[in-house]
């Protein structure tokens, strides 16, 4: 999917997951079809500058932000709305 294809609140969704430091890009691009180079471009065009800088700080580097550096899978919570 493409960032141009996306509603108002599949943007929200997708904000909402980035946003938590406990959803993986991983399950992001499974539900939209988004990689995370994707999220962050929307990330910075959704959000004020000073909070994707914040945003960036927090969630670069960070093992429960990416499946592949996780080093834990059970306890991971799942929205009834993420596939």
């Amino acid at each position: 999917m493409k960032l141009s294809d996306l509603d108002v609140r599949s943007i929200d969704r997708i904000v909402e997951m980035a946003w938590e430091d406990r959803t993986p890009f991983g399950a992001i691009e499974t539900q939209f079809g988004l990689q995370e180079k994707e999220v962050i471009a929307l990330m910075r065009k959704e959000m004020k500058h000073s909070s994707f800088k914040m945003w960036r700080k927090r969630v670069t580097g960070r093992k429960t932000k990416h499946l592949a550096k996780r080093d834990f899978i059970e306890g991971r919570f799942r929205c009834k709305e993420q596939k």
